[in-house]
């Protein structure tokens, strides 16, 4: 059987080599220069592969079960032992994300491309795919060039719009659209939120550990904890990726709230500003949270309960309550969140109901198979999505 796949990402490499293993004549076609360029970007470079706590509770989208299949079949022990036959060595955090042992990308990708060459796989860069019909039983895939490919099967592998500077594209949409398959609503994932930038601005580069709230008014939208960083714009950070997709498609009037004493209760950390307080001496109110918080949060957020300048001696019970429930509640109203440049991950994306979950074969076109970011399966940050594209890429390319 002659299987073509479009995209050498993730999911498209794993689709193709699992095609060759079970005996198909396979063609990759890859728009970039080379293959594998957005998988160089992730984990910061490290490539976080897989994270031992898969499972579908980490993924989102209309129908978030449609990934359970296709987790369990190829999971991430079978995913471990891939990569072990293809000679990579891993290593896993505390937290369960997996790294390649030597804390390179590179190495995934490595191992990845001397397989593709080992399989017989016939790999064409540069080659970007305008169209894909069929007739009777064949596919008939044409390229910007001018140059045409048959085909009895044909991968959608073509990522999804995230990473633009990577490889991130709107390709996969066209090409399925033009088969009759339907998208949802796109948005950035995975990526910074931007909030009024008063306070932000002056705090860039600047850390801190603090539960994090989206809300709504009185709504509480998401919750997360973990370290924060401040930016021009608004606020960053593996805490703030998880929970940016619910920024990005809540709509208006939205808020996030940083507790900066996560673990303290409102009462405590009152009764700390008052020792605080009395060995202030003749330092501004400002200071009074050095020693606990970055010194430019600190004035923040003194700040932010309405005091500069104020001798820290001279504030009152009630003023302390004002800074102690800026320390539990520093809040930023978000204005939305950076593009899909910025972004790791596409939220949205061809509608699950037209694939079969086992296998990731169209209900509308016999023989077309769509998998990884492509589809409307988006996860959460630490090696979800890595997972989810060797998961989906195997199941397209065992399909028979």
């Amino acid at each position: 059987m002659r299987v073509l796949v479009i995209g050498g990402g993730a999911a498209g490499m794993m689709a193709a080599l699992t095609a060759a293993e079970n005996g198909h004549a396979v063609t990759l076609l890859e728009r970039q220069g080379r293959v594998g360029r957005k998988l160089m970007a992730t984990g910061n470079g490290r490539c976080n592969l897989t994270n031992h706590h898969v499972s579908p509770a980490h993924y989102h989208g209309e129908t978030p079960d449609f990934c359970r299949h296709a987790l369990a079949a190829f999971d991430v022990g079978s995913t471990l032992l891939y990569f072990a036959g293809l000679g990579l060595l891993t290593s896993a955090e505390d937290s369960g994300r997996v790294y390649p042992f030597s804390n390179m990308a590179g190495s995934v990708l490595d191992v990845l491309r001397f397989a593709l060459e080992n399989s017989g796989i016939d790999l064409r860069t540069g080659c970007v795919v305008t169209g894909i019909k069929k007739k009777g039983n064949t596919f008939l895939v044409r390229t910007e060039s001018g140059e045409e490919f048959t085909a009895d099967r044909v991968i959608l592998a073509a990522g999804g719009a995230a990473g633009g500077k990577v490889g991130g594209v709107m390709d996969g949409y066209q090409l399925a659209k033009g088969l009759g398959h339907h998208r949802t609503a796109l948005y950035p994932s995975l990526v910074q939120i931007r909030t009024d930038p008063t306070y932000p601005r002056a705090l860039k580069g600047v850390k801190a550990e603090a539960a994090v709230t989206i809300r709504r008014g009185g709504e509480v939208l998401a919750r997360n904890r973990g370290e924060v960083l401040f930016t021009e714009y608004g606020v960053s950070g593996p805490v703030i990726f998880d929970i940016s997709r619910t920024a990005a498609t809540g709509g208006d009037g939205l808020t996030v709230t940083l507790d900066l004493f996560p673990d303290w209760a409102p009462r405590e950390v009152l009764d700390w500003l008052r020792q605080r307080r009395q060995s202030a001496g003749d330092r501004e109110a400002g200071t009074l949270l050095t020693g606990a918080l970055h010194s430019r949060l600190g004035q923040m957020v003194c700040k932010a309960a309405g005091f500069t300048n104020q001798r820290a001696a001279g504030l009152s019970d009630g003023d302390l309550r004002r800074i102690a429930a800026q320390v539990k509640g520093f809040t930023l109203p978000i204005t939305g969140v950076c593009g899909f440049d910025q972004a790791q991950v596409t939220a949205g994306g061809l509608r699950c109901g037209e694939f079969d979950p086992h296998t990731m074969e169209s209900r509308l076109v016999p023989g077309f198979y769509a998998c990884g970011e492509v589809l409307d399966i988006d996860g959460d940050c630490g090696g979800y999505n890595l997972q989810w594209a060797w998961s989906s890429g195997h199941a397209a390319g065992a399909a028979r």
